[in-house]
């Protein structure tokens, strides 16, 4: 009866050993870690030029006030994070902040640093290319690829409201009320229509023939291949 007990034991041992080292399940929970580990990353990244810099003028202050909401976002996402897309959820935030954090030092004259991955969305968008006015109701707004003290609120590009914003300084921050939600964001997406139709639909947004009337850049190389292209790995160059 004993050596029969011993014999099961034995064997379910070697049944939990087995299905403890099966290929699929160790790859993933590497893969989960991988991308933690890369969040992490970058949110403590986010986190020292937030903490490091002072902005010189409204733009810069603009630009760092937006990258410090990012960190806060992150923190935010990361405490909750334990699923693959939860992780990149928080790379995508904390790599939004840095190109925050690119443009304010832009303003102030320093080095930006390197250049940090993109999303699709962003490669969509491309960026501003001149400066363009246009006048909705009365209500004049500007946009430029540099910043001033007129276009002081900066966008790193992307999707809003499935329109492409391209990056770039503002006169204003039109796309906010739209990322909100609410009753706010029907006078965005207004706006948006508007500068749409004022530019020939344009904001450099990879739209095959149409032009971006000063707006950006097409960008359509190969903007399409995953909205996290390039963040799953491999990005062990150090920012600043």
């Amino acid at each position: 009866m004993l050596a029969f007990l011993l014999f099961v034991l034995v064997v379910g041992g070697l049944i939990a050993l087995a299905v403890g080292r099966r290929p699929g399940r160790s790859v993933a929970a590497a893969d989960t870690a991988d991308l933690e580990a890369e969040a992490r990353r970058w949110y403590d990244r986010l986190g020292g030029q937030v903490l490091a810099l002072t902005g010189t003028d409204e733009p810069s202050r603009q630009a760092l006030a937006d990258a410090a909401e990012r960190y806060t976002a992150a923190g935010s996402q990361l405490g909750s994070a334990t699923t693959p897309g939860q992780w990149r959820l928080v790379t995508d935030t904390a790599l939004e902040g840095l190109h925050f954090v690119r443009a304010a030092r832009t303003a102030m004259g320093m080095d930006p640093g390197p250049d940090l991955p993109s999303s699709t969305d962003r490669a969509r968008a491309g960026e501003l290319t001149g400066e363009r006015t246009v006048d909705v109701g009365g209500r004049a707004v500007t946009g430029s690829p540099d910043p001033s003290a007129r276009n002081a609120h900066y966008y790193p590009g992307g999707s809003v409201a499935g329109r492409p914003v391209a990056a770039g300084w503002y006169s204003e921050p039109w796309w906010k009320p739209m990322l909100l939600g609410g009753a706010g964001a029907v006078g965005g997406v207004l706006l948006a229509d508007a500068l749409f139709s004022g530019f020939g639909g344009g904001f450099g947004g990879g739209f095959g023939g149409v032009p971006d009337g000063g707006w950006g850049d097409p960008g359509l190389g190969g903007g399409f291949d995953g909205a996290f292209d390039g963040f799953g790995g491999g990005l062990d160059g150090d920012l600043w």
